[in-house]
């Protein structure tokens, strides 16, 4: 941890955490003062959230002064980049492997995605969505209960890829812009890097910036360099929220149909729940 060799600390995490589940009381006590902890710093975190914008401002103004018009160009670039591998990774990557494990028709589950992503864009946040997807799931998808109530959760905590490809082509990025060649080694460590601690990023907005230090220091790069890129951030936290979601939905569906447990006559059914909508809008005013 002094060192900031944050692939290693991540591994020590993982192995803690298992051995605390397995503790008995001594671990739930353990357990209890880590979820006060981040309740602590999660509130920490919202205060730095409401000062940001006015630190990033001053971050922006110094770093576009002293590189010039080409730091805009390069931004938009990255801007494009994230945002083209994301809607990849959404529309298609995902779509295929519905059919290749289902055979079921990927554009029937985009089509009754549309509520679901436009709460988890509006919110750009996976925990916040949790309950639209969850409903979209059962009532739209026909997955059982059993199945849907436990990959939904979990994906919504552990399935991060929107945050993990953010990570990955912004530590490319930022390594360009300060001249830094990352060789074959150093692409490893960020992919791998990248894929932990996305896994470990809460489902709360604009937390993905924050886990990207981790990144970036396994990496050899300068944390500064995320001054870069966070004024966009925010819309590709969006995005990537709701490539999240499909996700989840998505992993929902292969594991009810592995299992036998989803209702085919409601997945292809395209009116399937209607009312849905009515509790998004309940939901989103509660």
């Amino acid at each position: 941890m002094a060192d900031g060799d944050m692939l290693q600390v991540i591994v020590f995490a993982l192995l803690f955490g298992y051995a605390v589940s397995k503790a008995g009381e001594p671990g739930r006590l353990i357990i209890a003062l880590f979820t006060d902890l981040e309740a602590v710093v999660m509130r920490m975190i919202g205060v730095l959230m409401e000062l940001a914008p006015f630190g990033v401002f001053a971050l922006l103004a110094r770093l576009f002064a002293d590189m010039g018009v080409s730091a805009i160009l390069d931004l938009a670039a990255y801007f494009l980049t994230v945002l083209g591998v994301l809607l990849l990774h959404g529309m298609v990557t995902y779509s295929l492997l519905l059919k290749s494990l289902t055979s079921l028709s990927p554009m029937m589950l985009l089509r009754k995605m549309r509520s679901v992503w436009a709460f988890a864009f509006s919110t750009a946040s996976s925990g916040a969505t949790l309950p639209i997807t969850l409903r979209t799931v059962e009532k739209k998808l026909g997955v059982n209960n059993s199945v849907a109530g436990f990959t939904v959760p979990l994906g919504a905590t552990i399935n991060m890829d929107g945050t993990a490809i953010m990570q990955g082509v912004a530590t490319v990025f930022i390594a360009l812009v300060y001249g830094v060649e990352l060789g074959f080694a150093a692409y490893l460590t960020v992919i791998l890097t990248a894929t932990l601690a996305s896994i470990g990023t809460a489902a709360v907005p604009g937390v993905g910036v924050i886990t990207l230090a981790l990144v970036l220091e396994q990496a050899g790069l300068p944390v500064e360099g995320i001054a870069l890129i966070i004024g966009v951030d925010r819309l590709l936290d969006m995005v990537r929220t709701a490539v999240n979601v499909t996700g989840d939905a998505t992993a929902a569906v292969i594991v009810s149909y592995s299992e036998q447990q989803i209702d085919l006559a409601t997945y292809l059914d395209p009116n399937a729940d209607t009312g849905d909508d009515t509790e998004q809008s309940a939901l989103s005013q509660g």
